[in-house]
C-alpha cells in the first residue's frame, strides 16, 4: 500500500527544506507529519503514541537549529519518528523496525542526523553534555539538545549528568518533554513536583517575569555575559532558589510551556539558541497527541501493532484452536498465585509493569507490588533491602535492561548472598527493537558472579515450578530466570507447581547418535529438528539444561561417556554462554568431543522479526538439524547410499 505524505512534507527532503517555509505554514507541515505517522504505523506497525506527541517539538527543533551541525540527541528513540521523516528518511520509513529496514531508533551509522545512539534511556543529557564540552573546548559555535521524557528523567544518571552540567559551563539546552508517561504512567516525587510546577499559577508568573528581563536580553556589545550574570543573580532574589530543583543545579529554567505550540515554541527556541550555559526548556505535551483513542489510553498505544486508522480496531490474530500464552503472562500470573500463598512474595519493576505483566500484582496487591521508575540499579539494591528482612523478592527486569545495574548485583545481592529472585524478561533476541533491546548477554555476565544460580525454563510449565522453586525457604542464594519474548508452547499451561533440584537438567529424549543440549526455550526448536531428523535415520538425544550455573554434572558426565559428537543450543551469546560452560566442563575433567555452539553469534544481530533473527543467527529448528547432519556426515552419506 502507498502512503503519500501531504503537499509540504513532500517536499521536505532535509531540514534545510523545513527551514524555507514561512512560520505560519509551520502548522500545516506538523498536521501532515501527524497524520503520516498515523498513516505508515496503521499499516507497517512500530512505536506509536509517543512520536505523536513530539510532532511539533520535532519541526521546531529542526527549523530553528542548524542540524546536523548542531548536535540534536533524543533520548530513547520512541519519540524520534518525526525526526526521522524530516531528514531525509521520509520515503523508506514504511521499512521502519522491519528486517534489513531502518532502525527503530536513532542510530549513527543510518544518519548524520542521529548524532548518538539510544535504546535505553535517560543517556541525553550525559551525551549532549559531551558534545557540548567537546564544542567549547575545540572553539566551535555548535549547539547541543537534549531532548528526555519526563519518565526518563527519574534515572540517576539523568540527574548525575545535570548535576555536572550546572557547573562545566557548556552551551547546552535539556528540552523536558513532559507528557506524565513513559510506557505507563510515570510515578514517583519528580512527577508530583513537575505536576506542581506545571499547575503553580503564582510561579509561572514570576517565571515569565524572570524570562522577560533575561532571556529577552541579548548578550552583545553593551550588554555583556558578565552584566547578565549580574541581573540574573539579582533577579533570582525574588526566589529562593530550594523553589526550584534544575535552578538548584545551576540550569537555568524556562516554562513550562504548550509543547503543542508551533508558534511559542519556535520563537522560545529561537531565543534559547542565542543564551549561552546549561538550560533546560519544560514544555507540556500529550502522549499520542490528534489521535483520540492514543490520547485516552497511552500506554495500550505506545506500540499497539497493526490498526484501523479510522476505526481504531487494533488487527489481532484469530486462531481456532487455544493459543500458548505470552512468557510474561505465565509470569504476571503465577507470580499473584505464589503470594497469595506466601505473605513474604514482594514484585518489583524500574517502570514496566505492563510489559512485564506485573500489573496484575500491583493491582492486586498494591503494597506488596511496586514499580520504581526507570532505576534498575535501585530497583536491584531496593530487592536486597527487603531481602535482608526475609522478603521472596521477585525483581522483574528486561535482559537488556539488566546489564544497568551489573555492579549492584555483584556487590549489593551476590556478595551478600542474598536470595533475590531476579525475572528477566525478554531474554534472548527480541525482534524489531534490535540490538540496543536484544537479551544476549546475561548468561555470560551472571555466569562469571560467584553465588548465582542461573536457570531458563524450556516451556510455560517449567517457568511456574522454577518461579515456585525459587520462593522456597530451601533457596539462600541469587536466583536467575530468563524467559524470551512472546508465546511459549503450552495451551493448557496452568498446572500444579513442583520444585526443581536446583542444578538438576533433564533428560528429554533417548539417542544413540548425537546428544543435544539445550537451554530454555530453543529446546523446542531441538524438539521440532529431532523429528525431521528421526525420519531420515538419525537419533539424536536431547537434554534440556535448565541450568547453567549449577550445571548438573552427572548429567554431563552421562553425555560425555556416551557421545562424542555434542550440538549445544541457547538464546544468548555464545561467548561466555552456555556451550562454553559445557566446553569448559570437558576441559576439567579431561573429555573429549567435538562441540558445535549455536546461539547468537559474536556480533551485534540487527532487527528483524524473531523467525528472521533466529534463521540469521542459525539456532532456529533447520539450523540445529544441519548443524546435526555436518557432525554426522558420514553417516548421512551411508544412509543416502541405501536410499539409492
Amino acid at each position: 500500500m502507498e502512503i503519500t505524505p501531504g503537499t509540504l512534507l513532500q517536499g521536505i527532503n532535509k531540514p534545510d527544506d523545513l527551514k524555507l517555509l514561512s512560520r505560519e505554514q509551520l502548522h500545516q507541515v506538523c498536521d501532515e507529519l501527524r497524520q503520516y505517522i498515523i498513516d505508515v504505523v496503521s499499516v507497517h506497525g512500530g512505536h506509536f503514541a509517543a512520536s505523536l506527541g513530539v510532532v511539533e517539538l520535532s519541526v521546531a527543533l529542526h527549523y530553528v537549529y542548524n542540524t546536523p551541525y548542531d548536535q540534536l540527541v533524543w533520548d530513547v528513540g520512541h519519540q524520534a519518528y518525526g525526526h526521522k521523516i524530516l531528514t531525509g528518511r521520509r520515503d523508506n520509513f514504511s521499512t521502519n523496525r522491519k528486517y534489513q529496514g531502518l532502525s527503530g531508533f536513532p542510530k549513527r551509522s543510518e544518519s548524520e542526523y542521529d548524532t548518538f545512539g539510544v535504546g535505553h534511556s535517560s543517556t541525553s543529557i550525559s551525551a549532549a553534555l559531551g558534545m557540548a564540552i567537546a564544542a567549547k573546548l575545540k572553539g566551535e559555535d555548535r549547539k547541543s539538545v537534549a531532548v528526555i521524557g519526563d519518565g526518563a528523567m527519574t534515572a540517576g544518571m539523568a540527574f548525575e549528568a545535570m548535576n555536572h552540567a550546572g557547573v562545566a559551563d557548556a552551551d547546552m539546552l535539556i528540552v523536558l518533554n513532559d507528557n506524565c508517561m513513559s510506557i505507563d504512567p510515570n510515578v514517583g516525587a519528580l512527577k508530583e513536583y513537575l505536576t506542581d510546577i506545571t499547575t503553580s499559577h503564582t510561579y509561572n508568573k514570576l517565571r515569565d517575569d524572570v524570562w522577560k528581563m533575561l532571556g529577552k536580553l541579548p548578550v552583545g556589545k553593551h550588554f555583556t555575559r558578565d552584566m547578565a550574570s549580574k541581573l540574573e543573580a539579582g533577579v533570582k532574589g525574588m526566589v529562593s532558589k530550594s523553589s526550584n530543583l534544575f535552578e538548584s543545579l545551576n540550569i537555568r529554567y524556562f516554562g513550562p510551556i504548550d509543547g503543542h505550540n508551533i508558534t511559542k515554541l519556535v520563537d522560545t527556541l529561537k531565543d534559547l539558541r542565542t543564551m549561552p550555559g546549561p538550560k533546560i526548556l519544560h514544555i507540556v505535551t500529550v502522549k499520542g497527541k490528534g489521535f483520540e483513542l492514543a490520547e485516552k489510553d497511552q500506554t495500550k498505544w505506545h506500540a499497539p501493532g497493526l490498526f484501523d486508522k479510522v476505526t481504531g480496531e487494533i488487527f489481532k490474530k484469530h486462531y481456532d484452536m487455544p493459543q500458548p500464552p505470552k512468557y510474561q503472562d505465565v509470569f504476571g500470573h503465577t507470580i499473584v498465585e505464589l503470594a497469595e500463598k506466601n505473605e513474604k512474595i514482594m514484585g518489583i519493576t524500574p517502570a514496566m509493569p505492563s510489559g512485564s505483566s506485573l500489573k496484575p500484582m500491583m493491582e492486586k496487591m498494591p503494597a506488596r507490588a511496586l514499580d520504581v521508575g526507570i532505576c534498575e540499579q535501585h530497583a536491584v539494591t531496593l530487592s536486597a533491602g527487603l531481602a535482608t528482612q526475609g522478603m521472596k523478592v521477585f525483581c522483574n527486569i528486561y535482559s537488556s535492561f539488566m546489564q544497568r545495574a551489573f555492579d549492584q548485583v555483584v556487590h549489593d545481592v551476590a556478595i551478600q548472598k542474598l536470595p533475590v529472585i531476579f525475572c528477566l524478561d525478554r531474554a534472548g533476541l527480541v525482534g524489531e527493537d534490535g540490538p540496543t533491546h536484544h537479551g544476549a548477554y546475561d548468561i555470560a555476565y551472571f555466569r562469571c558472579i560467584p553465588n548465582m544460580i542461573i536457570s531458563a525454563p524450556m516451556n510455560e510449565q517449567e517457568l511456574r515450578n522454577l518461579m515456585y522453586t525459587a520462593q522456597l525457604d530451601a533457596n539462600e542464594l541469587p536466583f536467575v530466570i530468563r524467559y524470551p519474548r512472546g508465546e511459549g508452547v503450552m495451551p493448557d499451561w496452568k498446572k500444579p507447581m513442583e520444585a526443581i533440584t536446583i542444578g538438576k537438567g533433564r533428560k528429554i529424549k533417548d539417542g544413540v547418535d548425537i546428544a543435544i543440549l539445550s537451554l530454555g526455550h530453543p529446546g523446542n526448536f531441538a524438539t521440532t529438528a529431532i523429528r525431521e531428523l528421526r525420519t531420515e535415520g538419525i537419533n539424536p538425544a536431547h537434554y534440556d539444561m535448565r541450568f547453567v550455573k549449577p550445571l548438573d554434572e552427572a548429567m554431563l558426565h552421562e553425555v560425555f561417556g556416551k557421545f562424542n559428537k555434542i550440538v549445544t543450543v541457547e538464546d544468548g551469546t555464545i561467548v561466555g554462554g552456555c556451550g562454553t560452560a559445557i566446553l569448559e566442563f570437558m576441559n576439567q575433567h579431561n573429555y573429549t568431543a567435538e562441540i558445535k555452539m549455536l546461539g547468537i553469534p559474536d556480533r551485534l544481530v540487527e532487527h528483524g522479526t524473531l523467525k528472521e533473527l533466529h534463521k540469521e543467527c542459525g539456532y532456529d529448528a533447520p539450523a540445529i538439524a544441519n548443524a546435526v547432519r555436518e557432525m554426522l556426515k558420514e553417516k548421512v552419506m551411508v544412509a543416502k547410499s541405501i536410499a539409492g
